[in-house]
C-alpha cells in the first residue's frame, strides 16, 4: 500500500512540474547574448560566388533598425535585402543585389541591430566575413571620432577608406563610393576590418542619406592630414566638421510688409551688400540686416512709391541682380520689441531691441533714474544692424533703477516712433556672483580664445589672450562651468571650421575635464594644463 502511495505522490509531482515549464517568477534575467551557431556559407569562406547569405543564431532574434546600422564594407551599389524583418526568427538571410568584385574580402558589420527577442540583449558589432577569392583580407585600422567644436560624440559616423596613388583626388568623396568602410564600436571609437595592405585617404562622414559619398549641404566631414599606411599600429583621431556652404539665394524675396522683404540664402554670410539699384529718389531710404534666428537678410526701405525694386546682393564672390514685385499697403510701425526689466547683471548692459532699423535717436528723450529721482548719465550706442541699442552707464550694486522713453526717443525708416515707455530694474550685489581665476599653461600659440561655458556647451563669458596672462572671468552667475581653450589661427577672434578640398582643418579646440562649481560670493583660483 505504502509504494503505491508514494507512485501516486510521484505522478502529482510531475504533472505539478510539468504545468510550471518557463522561467519561475522571480527567477534570474536572460543576459546572455545571441550566439552564432552556423551559417551557409560558413564565416571566413573563400571563393564565395554565390547571391545569398543564412546566418543561424541558438536563440530567437530581432533586427533593429537594420538599414541605418548595416554596413557593408566595401559598398553595395544596391542594398541587399534582409529577412526577416519586424518579426523574430533564429536566422538572418541576406540576398545580394549586387555583383561581387572579383579577390575581394567583404564585411557584414550589423552594429547594433542584432538583440535577442525575449530580454533585447544587444549583440555588438556582429560581424560577418566572406571572400570572393583566395584568402580573408586580415589587417585593419582603428582610432576616435569626435565634433571639431562640441563635446557631444560622433554616433553614426562612418570611417572611409579610398587606396591611394599618384592618380588619386581628393573629389573622388563627392562621386564614387569608398573602397572600405569602417563602423563605430562605441560612441566615440571606430574600427575598419579586412583591408588589404596598402596606402589610404581616411575619412569620416555623417552620411545622412547612406551612399558613402560626401554631400556637402548635410553631412559633416572629417579627413586625416597624411596618407596612411597599412598595416600600422597607429591609432587615428578624426574631427568631424560642417564646411561653410557658398552662399546663394535659393528663393525668391517675401514681401513681409510695405517697406519689409526677406530675403531667404544658404550658406555664410560674411560680406554681405544690398543696394538698390535704377533711378532712386534723393529721400529714398534703405537699410539691410542677417536675421539671428534664420537664414533670412531683412531688407527695410521707405519713400518709394514705384511697384518693383532692382536689387544688387553680392556676399565675396557671388553677385546677383534681383526685383522685389511691391504689393503691400501698410508698413510694420516701430515696436519696442525688449528691453531689459527685472535683473540686471553686472556683466550684462541695458539693452532695448525693435522690429524695424532706428534711424534718428533724441537722448534728451530718454530719462535714466537711480532710486526713482536721481537722474544718471549714461552713453548711447547703437549695433550696425540699427535693431538694438545698449545704454552704457556705471552700476551701482543693489540699486534700483527707472528708465523712460518718451514718445520720439527712436524713430524707425518709415518715420515712425513709439508710444511712452517705463521700466524698472535692480542691480545685485557682487556677494551674489561668483568670480573665477585661471593659470593656463601649455599653451602652444597666441592668440587663444577661453570661453567659460555653461553645462549646455553655450559660452557664457570669454577671454582673448595674447601672450601669457591671468584668465579672468568675474560677476559670473552661480552654476556648474567647463573652460574651452580655441587656437584661433587666422586671427579674426572666433573659432572658424575647415575646409576638406583646401586641406585646411578646423581651428583645434580644448576642452579641459575640470568641472568648475562657481558658488554665490566665492573666488576659484584653478590651475589648468593642457595635455
Amino acid at each position: 500500500m505504502r509504494v503505491y502511495q508514494f507512485f501516486i505522490l510521484l505522478v502529482l509531482v510531475s504533472l505539478y512540474s510539468c504545468a510550471r515549464r518557463g522561467r519561475p517568477e522571480g527567477g534570474p534575467i536572460d543576459e546572455d547574448k545571441p550566439i552564432m551557431v552556423k551559417s551557409d556559407p560558413e564565416f571566413g569562406t573563400t571563393n564565395f560566388k554565390g547571391d545569398e547569405i543564412k546566418i543561424y543564431f541558438d536563440e530567437f532574434i530581432k533586427l533593429k533598425d537594420i538599414s541605418q546600422q548595416l554596413i557593408v564594407s566595401p559598398p553595395l551599389k544596391y542594398p541587399p535585402i534582409i529577412v526577416p524583418q519586424g518579426t523574430a526568427s533564429k536566422f538572418i538571410d541576406i540576398k545580394i543585389m549586387d555583383t561581387l568584385f572579383e579577390n575581394t574580402t567583404y564585411t557584414f558589420n550589423f552594429g547594433q541591430s542584432v538583440i535577442d527577442n525575449t530580454e533585447g540583449n544587444i549583440l555588438d558589432n556582429f560581424r560577418f566575413v566572406i571572400s570572393t577569392g583566395d584568402y580573408i583580407d586580415s589587417l585593419n585600422i582603428k582610432g576616435t571620432i569626435k565634433d571639431a567644436f562640441k563635446l557631444e560624440p560622433a554616433e553614426g559616423a562612418v570611417v572611409i577608406l579610398y587606396p591611394y596613388s599618384e592618380n588619386f583626388n581628393d573629389s573622388i568623396v563627392f562621386t564614387e563610393r569608398p573602397t572600405y568602410v569602417g563602423a563605430m564600436t562605441d560612441s566615440i571609437n571606430f574600427e575598419v576590418n579586412n583591408i588589404k595592405q596598402g596606402k589610404y585617404a581616411l575619412l569620416a562622414l555623417t552620411d545622412k542619406n547612406r551612399n558613402f559619398k560626401y554631400n556637402k549641404k548635410e553631412d559633416k566631414i572629417a579627413f586625416y592630414d597624411k596618407i596612411i599606411e597599412v598595416p600600422s599600429e597607429d591609432s587615428y583621431v578624426l574631427e568631424l566638421f560642417t564646411e561653410d556652404k557658398n552662399f546663394r539665394l535659393p528663393t525668391k524675396p517675401s514681401e513681409i510688409s510695405k517697406g519689409l522683404f526677406f530675403l531667404g540664402y544658404e550658406g555664410n554670410i560674411d560680406s554681405i551688400e544690398v543696394r538698390a539699384l535704377g533711378n532712386i529718389p534723393t529721400s529714398f531710404k534703405e537699410h539691410y540686416a542677417p536675421s539671428i534666428k534664420t537664414d533670412t537678410i531683412k531688407y527695410w526701405f521707405s519713400n518709394y512709391e514705384k511697384d518693383s525694386l532692382e536689387l544688387f546682393v553680392r556676399n565675396r564672390s557671388f553677385t546677383d541682380t534681383i526685383t522685389l514685385k511691391i504689393r503691400e499697403d501698410e508698413i510694420d510701425s516701430l515696436k519696442i520689441e525688449s528691453i531689459t526689466s527685472g535683473n540686471l547683471d553686472l556683466r550684462d548692459t541695458l539693452k532695448i531691441v525693435t522690429n524695424n532699423p532706428v534711424f534718428e535717436i533724441d537722448t534728451s528723450k530718454i530719462k535714466l533714474f537711480i532710486r526713482d529721482s536721481i537722474g544718471v548719465d549714461y552713453n548711447f550706442n547703437r549695433d550696425k544692424n540699427r535693431t538694438s541699442m545698449f545704454i552704457l552707464f556705471e552700476k551701482e550694486f543693489d540699486a534700483k533703477y527707472k528708465l523712460n522713453l518718451n514718445p520720439g526717443a527712436l524713430t524707425d525708416i518709415f518715420g515712425t516712433s513709439h508710444d511712452s515707455i517705463r521700466k524698472s530694474f535692480t542691480t545685485k550685489r557682487p556677494s551674489n556672483y561668483s568670480s573665477i581665476y585661471l593659470t593656463i599653461n601649455n599653451i602652444k600659440e597666441y592668440p587663444v580664445i577661453v570661453q567659460l561655458v555653461d553645462q549646455k556647451g553655450e559660452g557664457v563669458a570669454s577671454n582673448y589672450l595674447t601672450k601669457k596672462e591671468e584668465v579672468r572671468f568675474e560677476n559670473i552667475k552661480p552654476g556648474k562651468f567647463k573652460v574651452r581653450l580655441i587656437y584661433d589661427k587666422n586671427k579674426n577672434g572666433k573659432w572658424d571650421s575647415g575646409d576638406y578640398l583646401k586641406k585646411i582643418q578646423p581651428e583645434k579646440v580644448v576642452y579641459f575635464k575640470n568641472i568648475l562649481t562657481a558658488n554665490a560670493n566665492w573666488e576659484i583660483v584653478e590651475n589648468l594644463t593642457i595635455e
